[in-house]
């Protein structure tokens, strides 16, 4: 295209492309005098547990400092992971014990999820589709030969190697260096995902609260008090699950969690065809950069959704949209004429040592970091904590407890965001250029 002005459709809008259909609500109810449980952070964490523990019996709470499921859990590109990348490293600092339990709860997490939607009838307009992840230089699909055998004989997954030379059964571009289809893996409308569970939740007995945003959390005789924007709330327990949108309320949490912002756009209808010709089998598709871009089809598989960190400090999402563009064009050459109906950024949260965390800490429970890979992880912490608020959790899980490391030059602002993704864009081009 010519200028960026014609990348836009006449009826572009800033904002998720799921929530067209299926927008955050406000459910701004009275707060009660005391609950059961107080969750702070209406996200897909936050409702599984809550869920669990209505139907448990408990009087719950769950709280959010804007609309309800405003953040993440529906400004994702609803992709469903099958199993966490692991880090092998760890396996020695970690004991073979501890890390079986992280590569079991990993998988679980995911055929847990399938299990879950199937027994409550949830229409997320999923479908197990596997995910095809693409090598963006030589030396990265020698590393995922590798790793084959990890996700094969350790964590039991169906995947295997595509070279080059058939890429384009899995996808139409040149641009990459074969890569690896792993089965276990869909896809689905997370705003459809969020609404199902906040309506579960609802019908458990569960109070949603949002535009009541916490401001402290401090200990009172027979539990907590959490001061909030609509005022004070008494509550026996207390679970934090803000994730990649953790503020000051509990600075335990804000300064192991990293909040990165992924931009989003989602395309116009695609011409006849064109979809078929871009992802043959409709898979979810992710590539193998430290700065990585990931891709799929809408659920009705006629519009593209691509994202990525297309900018390393907060920009405006039409400038965002641009890079992405211009990114998916070089990726897929055929798809330069299309324009962008909806640009949308959330944040996803990091930790220091690239795990999902869950536990206690001074009584208040915590859930988060899942690396932008959140959908079913999230879910499951959610749900794994409820379990253990309940004393009914069996077997503890791998996630659970873990050494939750910090920075003592870190505070809840990235600011070496920059700095470190410069290095790691430099380190993806040479790569890729050199054949590393």
């Amino acid at each position: 295209m010519s200028s960026s002005s014609q990348l836009f459709h006449p009826d572009f809008v800033v904002e998720p492309y799921w929530w067209s259909e299926t927008p955050p609500v406000l459910e701004r109810n009275p707060l009660p005098a005391a609950v059961d449980v107080a969750i702070v952070g209406s996200g897909y964490c936050g409702l599984a547990a809550g869920l669990e523990l209505a139907r448990g019996g408990l009087k719950v709470a769950v709280l959010d400092a804007g609309r309800i499921g405003e953040g993440a859990s529906t400004r994702n590109g609803g992709m469903v992971s099958g199993g966490l990348k692991v880090p092998m490293a760890m396996r020695a600092t970690l004991g073979e014990e501890r890390f079986s339990a992280m590569v079991r709860d990993s998988v679980a997490s995911y055929t847990e999820f399938e299990a879950f939607l199937a027994r409550e009838g949830i229409d997320a307009h999923y479908e197990r589709c596997g995910r095809f992840t693409a090598a963006h230089s030589p030396g990265a699909y020698r590393r995922q030969e590798a790793q084959l055998p990890v996700l094969r004989d350790l964590m039991g997954l169906t995947a295997r190697m595509v070279p080059e030379s058939r890429q384009h059964e899995e996808i139409g571009s040149d641009f990459y260096h074969g890569g690896m289809v792993v089965e276990e893996s869909g896809g689905l409308d997370p705003a459809r995902y969020h609404r199902a569970l906040r309506q579960k939740f609802q019908d458990a007995g569960g109070s949603l609260h949002g535009m009541t945003g916490v401001t402290a959390i401090r200990r009172a005789s027979g539990g907590y008090v959490l001061e909030t924007s609509s005022g004070p709330l008494r509550a026996e327990t207390v679970f934090v699950a803000t994730n990649g949108y953790s503020g000051g309320a509990w600075p335990f949490l804000r300064k192991r969690l990293i909040p990165i912002t992924s931009f989003v756009i989602a395309t116009e209808p695609l011409p006849e065809g064109l979809a078929a010709e871009i992802n043959p089998k409709a898979r979810m598709l992710v590539d193998t950069k430290r700065i990585l871009y990931w891709y799929r089809l809408t659920p009705d598989r006629r519009r593209i959704i691509f994202g990525g960190r297309a900018k390393f400090r907060d920009v405006d999402e039409r400038d965002s949209a641009c890079n992405l563009h211009a990114f998916m064009s070089r990726i897929w050459p055929q798809v330069r004429g299309v324009r962008i109906t909806h640009a949308w950024k959330g944040n996803v949260a990091f930790t220091f040592d690239h795990l999902p965390h869950m536990g206690r800490q001074d009584d208040v429970y915590y859930a988060g970091g899942c690396q932008g890979a959140g959908v079913a992880m999230s879910t499951y912490l959610g749900r794994r904590t409820a379990l253990k608020i309940l004393g009914a959790g069996g077997e503890p899980c791998g996630f659970d407890g873990l050494p939750f490391p910090s920075h003592p030059l870190y505070h809840g602002k990235p600011w070496f965001l920059p700095i470190v993704g410069n290095y790691y864009k430099t380190l993806d081009s040479l790569e890729r250029y050199t054949g590393w």
